[in-house]
């Protein structure tokens, strides 16, 4: 007879004895990601299901994440919990079905960060056009890097630039190029450059992880992407503020070339010296414009122009009057004669008619009659009115121009 402990070991020997390394393919049933770092998960197929285990070790290697409902290919061996004699499978190795896992991971991750706005335009940072100083996060010994300091030289010698030396692939490359870029930032510079040469998708990975990614985005200065070739697209490409295609191309895209640079200067004062002649030609005909403008102006000037108006204006009346003169001065004399016989018989006509409106007005005149019957009468000398003198006295009649004396023989009121 067997004890239920040893029934389970016999088991527990059997099964991982058998099913030592095997592959097994279904959908995932359930999925948690444990705190410890373990992933407990189950797989089925339309009959059955079975309980899976993938330790820390072994889930840290995964370039994806396992999500319920994909197809997977797991790869690993049968194990036994004594204790409860249950069974189930330890994964070691987990692959998508049909595809590969490092497809499968890109996808996510990039999924995941779009979501996050990780790659929205609006969140990238414009680069300078004549940058001072660079930092370049990637390995010091690659000839990716070689290249890029040719270009440098080459292009643009005033640039300062900082190499900050990573590993570029396997496992711990991701953590130091996230940690080298987060220092970069700190350093001042004006861009950061990271990136490495060609290679396989293994060998990129490193730039395809969250970490990278996460630096790159939280990075306050703007950050290059510049990894493999140009048909290479990494997650570090997505989220860069500029992907450049080639480590050399960064150089290309970031730097101005000092001989183009020059050639435009040249150009450009060319432009201005033509510029600046064409103003001043302009400035002078305003000038002589204006200047001629206030000669015209001045006092002096209005005077100048008032005589030689009055000349002109003397000369043309001259002319008009010579002209008349010549053509009417034989008429000028009899009709000078005649004006003057005309205005003496006007003025006789004028003089008697005038005499008689003199004459008839004085015989009209009131007080001519009444000087005409006008006499003064005085009596012992001193003036007396009529209504005075006595009947039987002796007075004196007078006027202008005769003195009578009379008697009063009687008197008569009237």
């Amino acid at each position: 007879m067997m004890t239920v402990s040893s029934l389970n070991t016999k088991i527990k020997s059997l099964l991982e004895a058998t099913f030592m390394h095997i592959m097994v393919e279904g959908e995932v049933a359930s999925v948690t990601y444990h705190s410890s770092g373990h992933l407990y998960f189950s797989i089925k197929d339309d009959q059955s299901s079975i309980k899976c285990v993938m330790w820390r070790s072994s889930v840290s290697k995964m370039k994806f994440e396992l999500v319920k409902g994909e197809h997977i290919v797991i790869e690993g061996s049968v194990g036994v919990y004594t204790p409860r004699g249950e069974y189930q499978f330890i994964a070691t190795h987990i692959e998508p079905y049909g595809k590969g896992a490092l497809a499968v991971a890109f996808e996510q991750l990039k999924a995941k960060l779009d979501k996050k706005g990780y790659f929205k335009a609006e969140n990238k940072k414009p680069l300078p056009k004549f940058p001072k100083k660079i930092a370049i996060v990637t390995a010091a010994n690659s000839a990716a890097l070689q290249d890029m300091l040719k270009v440098a030289r080459k292009r643009w010698e005033a640039i300062e630039i900082t190499v900050i030396d990573v590993l570029v692939q396997g496992a711990m490359a991701a953590g130091e190029i996230s940690t080298g870029i987060r220092y970069a930032d700190t350093l001042g510079v004006d861009i950061i450059i990271t990136g490495r040469g060609g290679g396989s998708s293994e060998d990129l990975w490193a730039f395809n992880e969250e970490a990278v990614a996460d630096a790159i985005f939280e990075a306050t200065t703007p950050v290059v992407s510049a990894v493999g070739h140009e048909v290479d697209t990494m997650i570090s490409d997505f989220v860069a503020d500029l992907r450049a295609p080639t480590p050399s191309a960064a150089m290309e895209m970031i730097l101005p070339d000092r001989d183009e640079l020059l050639y435009m200067i040249d150009d450009r004062i060319d432009q201005f010296g033509k510029k600046v002649q064409h103003i001043i030609s302009i400035k002078q005909q305003q000038y002589n414009r204006l200047y001629s403008e206030l000669l015209r102006s001045s006092i002096p000037q209005k005077l100048k122009d008032l005589q030689n108006e009055f000349e002109n204006i003397k000369k043309n009346m001259d002319s008009a009057l010579r002209y008349k003169l010549d053509r009417f001065g034989a008429q000028i004399e009899p009709a000078i004669k005649r004006f003057d016989e005309s205005i003496d018989f006007i003025i006789a006509n004028k003089s008697k008619e005038l005499k008689m409106l003199q004459d008839r007005m004085l015989s009209l005149d009131p007080g001519k009659q009444i000087r005409q019957s006008w006499a003064q009468v005085t009596l012992d000398g001193k003036k007396i009115a009529l209504e005075s003198i006595e009947v039987g006295s002796e007075f004196e009649i007078m006027n202008e121009k005769v003195k009578l004396r009379a008697k009063a023989l009687s008197k008569d009121e009237m």
